[in-house]
C-alpha cells in the first residue's frame, strides 16, 4: 500500500497517461546511450499541450534507471543566477550557498535536470546557454520545456548538443485510448475528438465535465467553463486590447498576413502587432500567413461570438470587404486561395460545418484531364452511378474535355473529378445522347430562356472514387472549384448541381441559395438524382457573397430561398429581355439630366444597378447609380479619338443638353440627319457595354 498521497496521484497520473511515445523514446535512447546524443533538450508548445505531463514521464524514467532528476519550475523561481543555482542545490539537498555545478560535477553519474515553465527565464537563458550549463558534466542532460522556441543562439553555439520538440497535439488513437481510461462511452469519442482536435488539456477538461454529466451530448460552445480555462492558457500574454484584438482577427481567418491584419485592426501597429503574434507558442507560420493552433482558434472565436458579437461583426466585415476585392484582382491558384479564406469564414456555421472538410482540403490537388485519366474516371462513373451513366460520361469527355477537372491525391493518383458541362453549347446529338443535359435544358427554355452572351454550367459528373458524393477532401474541393466557376465566368447565368442524396444536401444547398429543379431530375443507373439550381442573373455573384455573409452573422440556419430571390435591401432584381434593356437604355439617357425620371426607369430593379448602389439603397441612390453607369459606360467613346464624334453628339444630347438636339447638330458643324446617325450610333455602344456588364459578361465598352 502507498504510504504518500504523491504516490497514489503519481499512479493516478500515470495510468491516465497516453501517447508521446516519440518523445519517451527519444529520452529513453539518450538516457541509455554511452554519450548522450544531446546535452540540452528544449520541449516547445502552446499552453495546455502537455509540456509538464511529459516532464513527470522523464522524471520517471530518469529515476528508473537510477538517475533521479532534479525537478525545477521557474513559476518558483526570481530570474537570477543565484536563485537558479540555490534552487538547484535545494533540489539536490545541498547546504545553502554549495555551489550546484561542483556538486554536480563530484556526484558523476548522468544528472538529469528538469525545468518547467522556461518561458519565465527568458532573461537568464544568455546565462545559462553561456556560463552555467557548460560547466556541468559531459554526461549530464538538461530538459527545458516552455511554450517559447529556443533562442537563434542555441543553434548556433551548441549545434548538435541541443534538441528541440515541439509539441502538438494526441493522436485520434490516443485521445479514444484516454477517454476509455477515463470511462468515457465510446459514442462520445468523435465529439470530444472534434471538440478538442486532441488537445490535452482540453481533453482533460471535456472528461471532467462529461463524468459529471453522465450521457449528455458535449458541445465546447456550451461548456464557458473549459473555454475560460483554454482562454487562460493561450491568451494571458495580451499586452494590450489592441494585442487582444489581434489575437481575435488571428482566430477568425483562415491565414494571416500583415496587410491583412492591417486592414482588420486600422492604425499603424500592424507591423509590430504581426511580430508579437508570430512569436506566439500557438501560433504556426506558414509560407502564406500566420495561423492559430486549432483549438485556441476555437476558443478565442467562441469567446469572442459571446462576449462582444457587435466585435466579431465587424472584423467578420473587415475581411469580407478585403477578400471580395481580392477576389477581382486575383486569378487561378491565387484567387482559389483568397475564395478558400472567404468561405473558411462560415466554417462555425452550423448549417455549413457538417458538409465542408476544413481540415482536408488542402490534400487534394486539382488538375486538367489528361488522355490516362479517362479510363480511371469512366471506371469510376461505372461504379457509383452504372455502365449507362459511363457510355454519357465518355460522350462528354470527347465533347467538353476542357470542363473536366480532376482531383487528384498525394500520388497524383485520380481521387475524383467534376464536369462543368457548358449547356449554351450542347448539340441536339449531345441533347440525344444525355436525357440529363435535354432535361436542364428544357426547364430553362421554358422558365428562363437563356439572353444574347449568357451561359448556364450543368455540374453534370462530381464524385469522389471512393466517398461518391459524401463529405471529403475530394467533394469539398469540388464545390470550391464550383464557388470559383460562379466568380469568373462571365455572362454566367444558371448553375445546376444535381446529387444522389437529395435530403442530406438539401439544407447546405438551401443556405448557399439554390433550390429545387423538378423538372430537370433524373435517373442514372439506380440512383434517383435530384437537380438543384442557382440563378446568377437574380442573385449575381458578389449579392450571393452578401447573402451568405448575412446568414452567417445572422446565425439564422438555412431558410429556404424563393423562387425569386431578392436583391440587396429586399428589392426584386428585374430579369429584362434584350430588347426591353435596349429601351430603358434609351430611355435613362433622355432622362439623364432629369434625375426624378430616372427613379421611373426599370433599370433600377436590374442587376448592375442593384450591384453598383447597395443592400440599402433607395431609389434616389439608385437613380446616382444609374446615371454614374450611363456616364461610365460612355467614356470609352470620348477616349477613343475615332469615336470622339460619337461622344460629342451624346454629351450634346443628354449629359449637357443643348436646347434641342438641331442647336446641338450646329454646335458641332454637323447635319441634323448625321447628328442623329452619331447619337444612335453612341446609344448603341452604351447599351451593348451596359448589357454585357448586366449578363455578367464584363464592362465592354469601345475599342480604338
Amino acid at each position: 500500500m502507498s504510504s504518500r498521497l504523491a504516490d497514489r496521484l503519481g499512479a493516478l497520473r500515470r495510468q491516465r497517461f497516453v501517447g508521446r511515445e516519440d518523445e519517451r523514446t527519444l529520452f529513453r535512447d539518450a538516457l541509455s546511450a554511452p554519450d548522450p546524443p544531446f546535452n540540452v533538450l528544449h520541449v516547445c508548445g502552446p499552453g495546455g499541450v502537455g509540456k509538464t505531463t511529459l516532464l513527470r514521464e522523464f522524471a520517471a524514467e530518469a529515476a528508473r534507471r537510477a538517475s533521479p532528476a532534479l525537478q525545477l519550475d521557474a513559476r518558483d523561481l526570481e530570474p537570477a543566477p543565484d536563485a537558479f543555482c540555490a534552487a538547484l542545490a535545494a533540489a539536490m539537498e545541498l547546504p545553502p550557498g554549495t555551489p550546484a555545478a561542483e556538486a554536480l560535477r563530484a556526484r558523476g553519474g548522468r544528472p538529469v535536470i528538469l525545468v518547467d515553465t522556461y518561458e519565465l527565464l527568458r532573461p537568464l537563458d544568455g546565462w545559462l546557454r553561456g556560463e552555467f550549463l557548460p560547466q556541468l558534466p559531459a554526461q549530464a542532460i538538461t530538459v527545458l520545456a516552455g511554450r517559447d522556441q529556443p533562442a537563434p543562439e542555441w543553434r548556433q553555439e551548441w549545434q548538435s548538443l541541443a534538441r528541440t520538440l515541439v509539441l502538438g497535439n494526441l493522436e485520434p488513437g490516443d485521445v479514444r485510448s484516454y477517454l476509455d481510461r477515463r470511462g468515457i462511452p465510446a459514442g462520445q469519442h468523435d465529439a470530444v475528438l472534434e471538440a478538442t482536435h486532441g488537445h490535452p488539456l482540453a481533453l482533460t477538461l471535456v472528461a471532467d465535465v462529461l463524468e459529471q454529466r453522465p450521457g449528455q451530448a458535449f458541445h465546447l460552445d456550451s461548456a464557458p467553463d473549459v473555454i475560460r480555462t483554454l482562454l487562460g492558457r493561450f491568451a494571458q500574454k495580451t499586452p494590450t486590447q489592441r494585442h487582444r484584438m489581434a489575437l481575435e482577427a488571428c482566430a477568425l481567418l483562415r491565414l494571416t498576413t500583415e496587410s491583412l491584419l492591417a486592414e482588420l485592426m486600422g492604425g499603424d501597429d500592424a507591423h509590430e502587432l504581426f511580430a508579437w503574434l508570430r512569436e506566439l507558442s500557438f501560433v504556426e507560420s506558414g509560407p502564406l500567413g500566420l495561423f492559430p493552433h486549432d483549438l485556441a482558434r476555437v476558443a478565442l472565436s467562441a469567446d469572442l461570438r459571446w462576449r462582444n458579437p457587435e466585435r466579431y461583426a465587424d472584423l467578420h466585415h473587415r475581411a469580407r470587404a478585403w477578400y471580395a476585392r481580392r477576389l477581382r484582382e486575383t486569378h487561378g491558384i491565387s484567387q482559389q486561395r483568397v475564395l478558400s479564406d472567404y468561405m473558411y469564414l462560415h466554417r462555425d456555421n452550423p448549417v455549413v460545418k457538417p458538409f465542408i472538410d476544413w481540415a482536408e482540403t488542402g490534400t487534394a490537388v486539382p488538375g486538367a484531364l489528361s488522355d490516362a485519366d479517362r479510363p480511371v474516371l469512366r471506371a469510376m462513373v461505372a461504379r457509383h452511378e452504372g455502365e449507362a451513366a459511363a457510355r454519357i460520361a465518355e460522350h462528354w469527355f470527347a465533347r467538353q474535355p476542357e470542363g473536366v477537372l480532376v482531383v487528384r491525391g498525394a500520388h497524383h493518383e485520380a481521387a475524383g473529378f467534376v464536369h462543368f458541362v457548358r449547356l449554351e453549347e450542347a448539340t441536339a446529338e449531345d441533347r440525344h445522347a444525355d436525357p440529363a443535359v435535354d432535361a436542364a435544358l428544357c426547364w430553362l427554355q421554358e422558365n428562363a430562356p437563356l439572353r444574347r452572351g449568357e451561359r448556364a454550367t450543368f455540374f453534370r459528373f462530381w464524385m469522389a472514387a471512393e466517398e461518391y458524393q459524401a463529405v471529403s477532401a475530394t467533394q469539398s474541393l469540388v464545390f470550391l472549384k464550383a464557388a470559383q466557376h460562379y466568380l469568373t465566368t462571365p455572362g454566367l447565368a444558371f448553375t445546376l448541381f444535381p446529387v444522389a442524396d437529395a435530403e442530406f444536401w438539401a439544407p447546405f444547398f438551401a443556405y448557399i441559395d439554390l433550390f429545387r429543379v423538378p423538372r430537370a431530375d433524373y435517373a442514372s443507373g439506380e440512383r434517383r438524382m435530384t437537380v438543384f439550381c442557382h440563378d446568377w442573373r437574380t442573385v449575381p455573384p458578389m449579392t450571393w457573397l452578401e447573402l451568405l455573409a448575412r446568414r452567417e452573422l445572422g446565425a439564422t440556419g438555412a431558410e429556404p430561398p424563393s423562387a425569386a430571390p431578392e436583391a440587396p435591401g429586399g428589392a426584386r432584381v428585374a430579369v429584362l429581355g434584350e430588347a426591353a434593356f435596349a429601351e430603358a437604355v434609351h430611355d435613362a439617357l433622355r432622362g439623364y439630366a432629369r434625375p426624378r425620371e430616372l427613379r421611373r426607369s426599370p433599370l433600377l430593379r436590374t442587376r448592375i444597378v442593384a450591384e453598383r448602389a447597395g443592400a440599402a439603397a433607395g431609389e434616389a441612390e439608385r437613380a446616382a447609380a444609374l446615371q454614374a453607369l450611363l456616364r461610365e459606360a460612355a467614356e470609352p467613346l470620348r477616349a477613343a479619338p475615332r469615336l470622339r464624334k460619337l461622344w460629342d453628339a451624346l454629351h450634346l444630347a443628354y449629359f449637357e443638353p443643348a436646347a434641342s438636339q438641331e442647336k446641338a447638330a450646329q454646335r458641332l458643324f454637323v447635319s441634323f440627319s448625321t447628328f442623329r446617325r452619331h447619337l444612335k450610333s453612341a446609344e448603341e455602344q452604351v447599351t451593348e457595354a451596359l448589357w454585357r456588364r448586366e449578363i455578367g459578361a464584363g464592362a465592354g465598352g469601345a475599342e480604338d
